[in-house]
């Protein structure tokens, strides 16, 4: 009986692993996405967006008239044969998300990608700086001559206990 449920059990989460596995996140049939960078923008900003949906030599109709920057057009590039195209975010922009559509100019394609429109700057990473107060030192702690003594303190406790643990097991006493 167990060795039939965790057979079961096995086959469920195969299906299930191969059924996230085959399927693409955005639902298209390849290549046809729209992609936007940054995917983040605050009024005013300038927008990428390319696409190879269009194949290498393809042009498309871009359309940001969600956010109110109107038509813009997708050019061909030298990257991988991907159409490449440019829109500035007006500064009447609310913040929200919108759609930006580009149709291929041949095989009446149309792809699209999602902007998020913010009111604050996004924040980029922030590498650290400086070394973590532990109280044991560092490559940026104390200097040369600290870190000599506290070894030296270190090696005489380390001696002095010895000595102590030696004379005890001979039976001298302390």
């Amino acid at each position: 009986m167990r060795r039939t449920a965790r057979l079961l059990t096995a086959a469920a989460l195969a299906v299930v692993a191969a059924g996230g596995v085959a399927a693409p996140a955005y639902g298209d049939d390849g290549g046809g996405s729209l992609e936007v960078y940054p995917s983040s923008v605050v009024p005013g900003g300038e927008v990428s967006v390319n696409t190879a949906a269009c194949g290498d030599a393809g042009t498309a109709a871009g359309d940001a008239s969600a956010v109110g920057a109107g038509a813009f057009t997708l050019a061909p590039s030298a990257h991988e044969g991907e159409a490449i195209g440019q829109f500035r975010v007006p500064e009447s922009a609310q913040q929200g998300t919108y759609e930006i559509v580009a149709e291929c100019a041949e095989g009446r394609r149309q792809v699209s990608g999602d902007l998020v429109v913010t009111l604050s700057a996004p924040r980029g990473q922030v590498q650290p700086r400086g070394s973590v107060k532990t109280g044991v030192g560092g490559v940026m702690g104390p200097d040369p001559v600290q870190t000599a003594a506290g070894v030296a303190a270190l090696a005489v406790a380390a001696a002095g206990g010895t000595w102590l643990l030696h004379r005890r097991a001979r039976g001298d006493g302390i």
